[in-house]
């Protein structure tokens, strides 16, 4: 069995952010790796292993356009329910609407633009590899579609697709912003890049989520080669690009190529 798995994902909208311009958001051109990470994980994930993305193809070209929405400044805190729980005369309404910044009706709105991606669609190659759990008494008993026996890449790989053929995530994956989901299923014979060749720049490769509570980027230079982005850091790509390096970490998270 192969160690690479691969999806289809798909959706009308999609906004993969790019960090220097947080605020008015704007999309890259393609999805990034950890968007991939994260739809990946919303469909199999597990602390005994990780997911390695290899590449992206991007099957449709991409079309941008803005939209202008409504949204809020801030959000309710726990403890603040909490208190209107036990002393319901202590609730005071969250308004949020058209009003003036400066009245009470008014001051929890803002409107932001964002240029999000249209009909997006890609299809995700990747290698699940174990982690130091992997092997060791676990916290929890496993789930119900978790085959037993000792964890191996083989073991995730059979679960990961059978996960996507039966259409099951733990939660619904999404393309950048929660409010942009995706479909997804397996990848077909006819799914194949489209014929596009650009440099991107650098773009957001993942956050190295440090021990300490640090969470430090890593940037890559992005580059699609007749419909592929390669964002493999331990192998070759597939038109014989080099492994890609990531530029704001200090140590790889894991040394060995990939066979």
């Amino acid at each position: 069995m192969s160690s690479t798995v691969s999806v289809k994902v798909w959706g009308e909208w999609a906004c993969f952010t790019r960090p220097e311009l947080k605020v008015e958001r704007m999309s890259y051109l393609a999805m990034t790796p950890s968007a991939a990470r994260g739809v990946l994980e919303a469909l199999v994930w597990k602390p005994q292993m990780r997911w390695h993305v290899r590449r992206i193809d991007i099957l449709r070209p991409p079309h941008l356009m803005g939209v202008r929405r409504n949204e809020i400044q801030d959000k309710i805190a726990p403890r603040t329910v909490g208190e209107w729980m036990s002393d319901p005369t202590a609730f005071e309404p969250y308004l949020v609407d058209s009003a003036g910044r400066e009245s009470v009706g008014g001051q929890n709105r803002t409107q932001r633009n964002t240029i999000a991606l249209r009909n997006v669609a890609y299809v995700i190659h990747a290698t699940p590899l174990l982690t130091r759990k992997a092997n060791k008494p676990r916290e929890r008993p496993p789930d119900e579609d978790e085959n037993g026996g000792p964890d191996t890449v083989a073991k995730y790989v059979a679960m990961f697709q059978r996960r996507v053929a039966r259409g099951q995530c733990f939660h619904r994956p999404y393309l950048g912003c929660r409010e942009f989901f995706a479909h997804f299923g397996p990848a077909g014979d006819d799914d194949r890049p489209i014929d596009w060749t650009a440099d991107l720049g650098w773009m957001l490769y993942d956050l190295d989520f440090g021990a300490d509570g640090r969470n430090t980027p890593g940037f890559f230079a992005a580059q699609i080669t007749r419909g592929v982005l390669h964002c493999d850091r331990l192998a070759p790509g597939p038109n014989g690009e080099a492994p890609i390096q990531v530029f704001g970490w200090s140590e790889p998270k894991q040394k060995e190529p990939i066979k």
